[in-house]
């Protein structure tokens, strides 16, 4: 697996929030190791008894040994949150939506200049199987096993695994890389994570018309990916010039189309399915 492994550690930023709050306990139940949450002004209190709530992640880390957060703050907040956690951690999940451009390019600038990893914003998160998950996935639609997936859409990411898991096929870590124009963690960079992974045998690569992201991952994989990739496209009745769904998800010329991204792949030798449900037929003849 990814990312989150059994030696994360993780805080929730946002925890007495609803969304903080609901998706924090609904994490506990899946064993995600969260050790603390943060919520200015409200330091000293419990959550469900168990979880210590901080005013800040520099209190935080004087009492817990905390190395990763995930986000549930309002947009117009998200970009001081991000900038408190890249300061103190090494993994930062970002599942706010609406966070404006201007504000994501200052937080994957300074993630970079700090070294810190982020995934998101607006991202369903991670899930490692049998670990734990720092998201808001559907937990009983995966299964613990040796196919990694990688997609910037939520629902997709839930369409797919349920296809896999009721194949009987796991998964090691789905990541959610987020909707955005502007993310930190891309397509190559998980595939590099998942190609040194010693617990992923395969990838699923699931994108989505706009930008040229996975053309760029298919550069990649062409050229240093050792493990089989297969793929899933979606927007192919997309009309032209039309905003499907997600902010980074809208075709300007002949990039960014469903051809060009199956095109792309394909020359580097990765079978694209015209559906979700052919997924599965098309893992098993390269795994």
């Amino acid at each position: 697996m990814i990312l989150l492994n059994k030696d994360t550690k993780c805080l929730v930023q946002g925890i007495t929030g609803k969304q903080g709050s609901f998706h924090t306990e609904q994490m506990l139940n899946y064993n995600t190791n969260i050790v603390a949450g943060i919520t200015p002004g409200k330091g000293g209190r419990m959550f469900l008894d168990q979880i210590p709530i901080f005013n800040s992640i520099e209190e935080a880390k004087e009492e817990t040994d905390i190395n990763a957060s995930i986000i549930f703050v309002p947009a117009k907040f998200a970009k001081d949150a991000a900038f408190e956690a890249i300061r103190h951690l090494d993994l930062v999940v970002i599942i706010s939506e609406h966070i404006p451009v201007h504000d994501s390019m200052q937080i994957m600038a300074y993630a970079k200049q700090m070294g810190t990893t982020i995934i998101g914003p607006n991202t369903p998160g991670i899930i490692s199987p049998g670990i734990g998950k720092l998201g808001i996935m559907p937990t009983h639609i995966f299964k613990k096993g040796n196919v990694g997936l990688i997609s910037r859409s939520g629902t997709l990411t839930y369409e797919i695994a349920n296809e896999l898991t009721n194949a009987g096929i796991g998964q090691s870590t789905a990541v959610g890389i987020g909707g955005d124009p502007v993310t930190g963690d891309n397509y190559v960079d998980i595939l590099k994570r998942f190609d040194e992974d010693k617990d992923t045998d395969a990838v699923v690569l699931i994108g989505e018309i706009g930008g040229t992201a996975e053309e760029r991952a298919g550069k990649f994989i062409a050229e240093e990916m050792t493990k089989p990739v297969v793929s899933y496209i979606a927007g192919r009745t997309a009309p032209p010039g039309k905003r499907m769904g997600h902010a980074g998800a809208i075709i300007q010329g002949n990039s960014g189309t469903v051809e060009s991204k199956t095109r792309a792949l394909n020359e580097a030798g990765v079978e694209v399915a015209a559906k979700p449900s052919e997924i599965v037929n098309l893992l098993k003849k390269v795994m």
